[in-house]
């Protein structure tokens, strides 16, 4: 049995899906989700993920966009229940693709990842019924840097697959304009 990747870069070339090779037979299926070795060969990435968090919502929940200041986490995203549209904005002022978003979606029966990089604001809406999002980090999180950039920056023009309005928490309610976030340099 072989294990594989098939790797493709976003809208912004860093930002990476991942789908894995799935074996699948009368019984049930099988793939691996995450391998070491695999993902920095794949990747060119050598991450080293600290903390594994679970999130779940209901349809039009917004989370994001948020990011971390003094430890900014590169993130593996997976979705394990239901659909959402999965969002990375690039907030490194060095960066040629400053300013820049690549969004796409990610459902579970696709098995798909996506490798989000340090450096990235990032935010999700969820599209089914109900989400349940998997993602791995690799920095704790550190409520002092956490920052947010509001989900609908007009700078940033970022085409959400809406019905409607969103289901925002109260601090994504009052996040700042990316115009006036603190950022990476």
């Amino acid at each position: 049995m072989k294990f594989s990747v098939k790797i493709s870069p976003l809208r912004i070339p860093e930002v990476l899906l991942l789908e894995p090779r799935v074996f699948e037979d009368e019984r049930g299926f099988f793939f691996e989700s995450f391998n070491e070795k695999t993902f920095a060969q794949e990747t060119g990435v050598n991450a080293h993920f600290v903390q594994d968090n679970v999130s779940r919502s209901i349809k039009q929940v917004l989370r994001g966009l948020h990011y971390q200041l003094a430890q900014p986490q590169g993130k593996l995203i997976r979705v394990t229940a239901g659909e959402i549209y999965d969002v990375a904005v690039d907030i490194r002022r060095s960066s040629p693709s400053f300013g820049q978003w690549a969004g796409t979606s990610l459902r579970a029966e696709t098995r798909q990842s996506i490798w989000i990089p340090a450096g990235f604001a990032h935010g999700f809406l969820v599209v089914s019924a109900a989400a349940e999002i998997f993602y791995k980090v690799t920095a704790y999180w550190h409520p002092a840097s956490e920052r947010r950039i509001i989900w609908n920056d007009p700078d940033l023009k970022i085409r959400w697959p809406l019905e409607g309005d969103p289901i925002l928490s109260p601090a994504d309610l009052a996040a700042n304009r990316f115009c006036a976030a603190e950022l990476f340099a």
